[in-house]
């Protein structure tokens, strides 16, 4: 494995970059160099704290890149080769390098440790963890595949070391330039051979706890001291409070000082919110367990619990922390709330209940909550309530993405052609052009591409009674069912751009209603990755994610009457009724899906699949009365035969000798698109573009 070490030169602004193997980095960490430049840091460090002076070497020392290796290009720019899989946490502000030494003995307690060691300040330690995809994969190829897996593993590692470590670890923001200073350690720890942790290749940023993760990281909640909070969670909130008591009666004291006229006050204290004493023993040398021996300590609670009197008689918790702890036990008690994002609104559910479906929240709701919470005794206001629903407290769901990530594994067995073969058509390329729209469909769902929306539309051309509607209606999966409209206004453009982040397949029922000038703005929906729109009553415009994918029905052929051709559409005539009585496995018909897109399948339609929508779409396309014209009395000058070279102008001036209807100059630009879509043999001239046609007699 190899890292980058990148140090900027302050003579010329240049970046210096050099590539060395682990092993030699390690080693080169034991001995200082001459130039003794983090010992000096190390030194001044504490003289230079709360000032504007900055060590005048501190350029010297390179940057060290754990993430990734670089290259130059030939321009001089660096360039990512390769992503090594590692992972950065570090732990600051340490006491001595008594401290650096315990956090390195705890992070080596885990197999992942590819590296722990002291920071160029002497105070923080900096661990190396690794991570690689399942499956012997090895690591991701590109760079925003990179990117996803690099966040997700690192709260990864943060959840997983966190818990080993006294000290708290600094959070930081991740990034795949993730670096700390070169520095000195003569006993790092160092274990090229680290067992790395397997994380699947995410397809979307780590964002807010949703309301999966809040339900799959749900506690037993019978064993607790305060209502709302674990045990243990609970015996530490108040500890604080503790502590928090006895400094305010120890005006000025510091760490450092004397630690046992504290501990008096604050075994005092821990004694009167009843806190049990090897609790409070144990809370006080994860605090001090390096500024005072432990059996003084142990000493100092015990003679201060055999001497005081009243156990729990005095909690250090204040009235306005006891309501909230309530709330939040009876919120979590006798309800279940998430925040459903796709329409906008809080859901609940009653626990324990015959209401096992969440129901949206209205005033009427939160006013049955607040009256059930004062019944229950708790002092809450009706603010109170609204605070907890509006909170961080309340997780976020995504139906969409709920459901996907239920699919389970796919059993091999084609679904998605399978339900493209219900409908009857004589396209020979349906069920491939349909398999690519559905992939398509799914990897937005998922937010696999937020650059592009699924640009593509079927649109099923048939009789009445042919059932293609019901067709629509059963591509989506009966739990998502809700995110299916058939009913969009294309003349409130506001209203139908809200519509890509409010539902989920978006059917244009009687597409022939469309008129030509409605059409160009579907085209642009079609099209839209995003959607940047002010909610009602709010000030600011917001970006809103794009969900909808759109399908179409009709009755009529000569749908399209874009003159340049229709790529974005796929027409297919329906030759006999749609077999709509059929049983569908959504689950593994999604699974597939889920399947194709986790292994890299294409779900994007390439230049030769748009190539064949011009040619099967022709048939679809609306023929002008000036184009039937046209056909009646030209045609365009075959190979090797003579023909005469004519402007647009000039086919128009020859047509209209032939009607006694006047024809519209101003349709000369679109009369040219036309007869490019024809394949008429063009060329430039300096009287514009003329075409090579044939009269005919």
């Amino acid at each position: 494995m190899k890292i980058s070490l990148i140090r900027i030169d302050n003579e010329n602004g240049k970046a210096i970059l050099t590539v060395c193997g682990t092993g030699t980095l390690f080693a080169k960490m034991k001995i200082e160099a001459k130039s003794g430049y983090v010992t000096a840091l190390r030194e001044l460090i504490p003289m230079l704290k709360g000032t504007d002076s900055r060590y005048e070497h501190i350029d010297k020392l390179p940057y060290i890149y754990s993430a990734v290796e670089y290259i130059r290009t030939r321009e001089g720019e660096r360039k990512l080769k390769q992503y090594n899989g590692l992972v950065q946490l570090e732990v600051n502000n340490l006491a001595g390098l008594s401290e650096v030494e315990y956090v390195k003995q705890q992070a080596a307690l885990l197999p992942q440790t590819f590296a722990a060691f002291c920071g160029s300040s002497g105070r923080s330690v900096k661990i190396w963890v690794r991570f690689a995809l399942p499956d012997d994969e090895g690591l991701p190829a590109t760079e925003a595949q990179a990117e996803l897996f690099h966040a997700h593993a690192y709260w990864l590692a943060v959840k997983c070391y966190q818990p080993i470590l006294p000290f708290d670890i600094d959070l930081k923001e991740v990034s795949l330039t993730q670096r700390c200073r070169m520095t000195l350690d003569q006993f790092p720890y160092y274990n090229p051979s680290a067992v790395p942790f397997c994380l699947e290749q995410p397809l979307t940023m780590p964002g807010e706890e949703t309301f999966r993760q809040r339900k799959q990281g749900e506690k037993n909640p019978l064993l607790r001291l305060e209502p709302g909070y674990e045990s243990s969670k609970t015996l530490a909130k108040i500890y604080e409070a503790a502590l928090n008591r006895a400094f305010r009666e120890m005006e000025g004291w510091k760490r450092g000082n004397d630690l046992r006229p504290l501990l008096v006050h604050l075994a005092e204290h821990c004694f009167k919110a009843g806190i049990p004493e090897e609790e409070a023993v144990r809370q006080t040398l994860i605090h001090y367990y390096r500024q005072e021996d432990e059996q003084i300590i142990r000493s100092t609670f015990r003679n201060l619990y055999l001497e005081c009197k009243g156990f729990g008689k005095k909690s250090s918790i204040g009235r306005e922390q006891g309501t909230a702890f309530l709330l939040e036990e009876f919120m979590n008690r006798r309800y279940e709330f998430r925040y459903n994002t796709v329409l906008d609104d809080l859901e609940y559910r009653q626990r324990d209940s015959l209401h096992f479906y969440f129901k949206p929240m209205d005033k009427r709701v939160r006013n049955s909550i607040s009256i059930c919470a004062l019944k229950e005794g708790i002092a809450a206001w009706d603010r109170d309530v609204d605070r907890f629903l509006h909170s961080e407290y309340v997780p976020l769901y995504n139906p969409v993405e709920e459901y996907l990530c239920d699919v389970g594994r796919w059993d091999g067995k084609d679904r998605i052609r399978a339900l493209a073969n219900l409908v009857t058509c004589t396209n020979p390329h349906w069920q491939e052009l349909f398999y690519r729209w559905f992939l398509s469909m799914v990897a937005h769902w998922r937010g696999v591409d937020r650059q592009h929306g699924n640009s593509t539309s079927p649109l099923l051309v048939g009789s009445q009674g042919y059932r293609k509607s019901t067709f629509c209606r059963m591509i989506l999966p009966p739990e998502l069912r809700f995110g299916y409209t058939d009913s969009i206004n294309f003349t409130s453009k506001q209203e139908a751009e809200r519509y890509l982040g409010r539902f989920f397949l978006i059917n244009i029922d009687e597409f022939d209603q469309i008129n030509v000038n409605q059409q160009g703005f579907l085209k642009h929906l079609l099209q839209k990755p995003v959607a940047n729109l002010r909610k009602p009553y709010g000030n600011t415009i917001r970006e809103m994610r794009r969900y909808a994918s759109f399908i179409g029905t009709s009755n009529q052929k000569d749908l399209l009457t874009d003159p340049s051709g229709s790529r974005r559409f796929i027409c297919i005539e329906v030759t006999a009724p749609i077999n709509t009585s059929v049983a569908i496995n959504y689950k593994q018909l999604y699974a597939q899906a889920m399947d194709a897109i986790y292994g890299g399948e294409r779900y994007w339609l390439n230049d030769e699949d748009e190539k064949i929508l011009k040619q099967t779409n022709r048939e679809f396309e609306q023929e002008s009365p000036l184009e039937q014209l046209f056909h009646c009395y030209l045609r365009a000058a075959e190979e090797g035969e003579s023909g005469e070279w004519m402007t647009c102008m000039q086919v128009l001036n020859y047509l209209q000798t032939k009607t006694r209807d006047r024809l519209a100059i101003t349709k000369v630009a679109r009369f040219g698109r036309t007869l490019q879509k024809l394949n008429i043999p063009c060329r430039k001239s300096n009287r514009g573009t003329v075409y090579c046609l044939v009269k005919v007699e």
